[in-house]
């Protein structure tokens, strides 16, 4: 069971181009967002889609993947956990961001999309 704790895996379209920081220890790191769509009947009996879009973070051998490979529009399977962290906002406000930490990363369609 201890494989279950804090595990996301998630099938999407890349939101926009990946922005890639090279870190000074000489590890890179990715970071994105990608669109899940559900597609369901309304009460009326339509067929509806909601999309939620997830932030992305990958970092050493899967954000050289991700620089080389991925790009707006493409489709890929991501596998990681999720990730909560803080930080405080130049007016002195505190934010929380949870973000998907990949782990692992599935290239699916072609890089525009199609």
């Amino acid at each position: 069971m201890s494989t279950l704790k804090n595990h996301v895996q998630l099938i999407g379209n890349v939101g926009q181009e990946p922005i890639i920081t090279n870190l000074e220890s000489g590890k890179k790191v990715a970071r994105f967002s990608i669109a899940t769509n559900e597609f369901y009947k309304n009460d009326k009996g339509e067929k509806t889609e909601t999309t939620d879009w997830h932030t992305v973070v990958a970092w050493g051998k899967i954000a050289e993947i991700v620089e080389k490979y991925v790009g707006k529009g493409k489709e890929i399977g991501i596998k990681g956990k999720l990730r909560t962290r803080t930080y405080t906002t130049d007016d002195g406000n505190q934010r929380y961001v949870t973000e998907v930490e990949g782990r692992e990363i599935l290239l699916l369609g072609s890089k525009n999309g199609k």
